[in-house]
């Protein structure tokens, strides 16, 4: 996965659980496009501080992911749902009983993923 966008991921997931300062810099650098130097300067403070906070709060998301789990938990329920709907699909084209078991199995996982 492309780092911004597993950043920005993580952030969805724990931004919460950040400073204010990291939350604003993630969302300026990530979420805006902002540059080093464009967030040192709206903040009156040097790029390596900017950088530094922003590989801090980096640290921090991932640790939180590698606790809890959230994000690879979200995108295992998204592959479950793409293989599920595209079961259905098929099974519009083909109405084979054992398609409609498969769907049924990927929609019990699904179900017990969401109850962890």
């Amino acid at each position: 996965m492309e780092k911004v966008i597993k950043i920005t991921l993580l952030y969805d997931f724990y931004g919460q659980l950040l400073t204010e300062r990291q939350q604003r810099f993630i969302e300026l650098y990530y979420g805006h496009d902002f540059s080093l130097g464009e967030i040192a300067e709206e903040y009156n403070v040097t790029r390596q501080a900017v950088h530094d906070t922003l590989k801090r709060a980096e640290k921090i998301l991932t640790g939180y992911e590698e606790k809890l789990g959230l994000l690879d938990k979200f995108m295992a329920e998204r592959r479950k749902i793409s293989e599920a709907l595209e079961l259905l699909r098929g099974f519009r084209q083909d109405p084979n009983p054992g398609l409609l078991d498969r769907i049924e199995e990927i929609l019990t996982e699904i179900t017990k993923l969401v109850e962890k």
